[in-house]
């Protein structure tokens, strides 16, 4: 699948995501970009997930609008450490992701 880090997530997460196309946000350039515009550059780039630990993004956007997934990791910080723990239920979830819905993983 192709991935989209939010700025949130640290970036020392793409090499955890093996078998994925992950970029962050910083290389696609789209520093400081928002919400909204964010989820409409994903889809006009391809991605098909944006990971995030971002838990307000889906009171703050209209996700059905976006043919895009928003995956949200429930977790206290963007360490590397942390956001690794989450990884073995999101691979388990991937199959039953939808686009234009947002998931919350927590541990």
């Amino acid at each position: 699948m192709k991935i989209l880090l939010d700025e949130c997530v640290t970036k020392h997460l793409k090499p955890h995501l093996a078998g994925h196309e992950v970029a962050t946000v910083r290389e696609m350039g789209w520093s400081g970009v928002k919400n909204g515009n964010l989820m409409k550059l994903c889809v006009e780039n391809g991605f098909e997930i944006l990971l995030t630990i971002d838990k307000n993004i889906r009171h703050q956007q209209s996700i059905d609008r976006y043919s895009i997934i928003i995956v949200i990791l429930n977790c206290y910080s963007s360490k590397v450490e942390e956001l690794i723990e989450f990884l073995p239920e999101f691979e388990a979830q991937l199959p039953v992701f939808q686009k234009q819905n947002a998931y919350e993983i927590s541990r």
